[in-house]
């Protein structure tokens, strides 16, 4: 086979792979304003959000500096540093410009999330916790549509990806120990500036523990639906 025909058929393959690509890029968009959602209740419940998202709520509650999706930004690209700093030579630099034009979008989405639902109002407990709740299905619910795109990673989960390779760490203990270290920040700014728990409460330690566990519910009715459709 000639180099002539070598580059024909990568060109068509490209082409042929043009539509897919769009197709899952869509669909992590998708995912991305719903998790945003999902974020977005959790903040209205005020009973603290997700582990990754409390350091900036938190900082969006003492600062307005910069908005709940400025502070989302900035962790974002302080999470990209790391990995560059991380991974060295092995950086790759394409994956890095898609994560980051990804996490301000989904920075731009939550602030467009928050608005959407800020005339809503929760007073009582039991309505808290229920936006809490839903908060944590909604962003599970967006998470596994990400998940489905498979196209790429926002910048905390690549970040502890890099972290676990190069050092040869189990994924699971590098996300529990910087879903641990992001409460005890929030909690901290929260405490000095507050003086009080607000942007981290049990609702952090519950989103913790639940989002995970419902997107393997969302994978095994998906599996479910798929082998009955087979």
């Amino acid at each position: 086979m000639t180099k002539r025909n070598i580059q024909s058929n990568n060109t068509t393959s490209s082409a042929h792979n043009m539509p897919d690509m769009i197709k899952r890029y869509s669909l992590f968009l998708v995912g991305l304003f719903i998790a945003s959602m999902g974020v977005a209740f959790s903040a209205k419940a005020g009973l603290g959000t997700s582990p990754v998202a409390s350091v900036p709520y938190s900082f969006s509650l003492v600062s307005s500096l910069l908005s709940f999706g400025g502070w989302l930004n900035l962790l974002s690209v302080i999470q990209i540093a790391i990995q560059v700093v991380v991974l060295k030579g092995k950086c790759n630099y394409f994956e890095i410009a898609i994560q980051t034009a990804l996490a301000f979008v989904y920075g731009y989405l939550t602030n467009f999330s928050v608005w959407l639902i800020k005339d809503i109002q929760v007073t009582a407990y039991p309505m808290q916790f229920l936006f809490m709740l839903l908060g944590c299905v909604i962003l599970a619910l967006g998470i596994w549509i990400q998940l489905k795109g498979a196209v790429a990673m926002l910048p905390g989960e690549a970040m502890n990806r890099a972290i676990s390779r190069v050092f040869s760490l189990r994924y699971e203990n590098v996300k529990i120990f910087f879903d641990i270290l992001y409460i005890s920040i929030a909690a901290v700014i929260c405490l000095i500036f507050l003086g009080k728990l607000k942007g981290v409460r049990e609702g952090s330690i519950i989103a913790a523990i639940l989002v995970g566990n419902i997107i393997k519910v969302y994978n095994h009715v998906f599996n479910k639906i798929a082998i009955r459709q087979s």
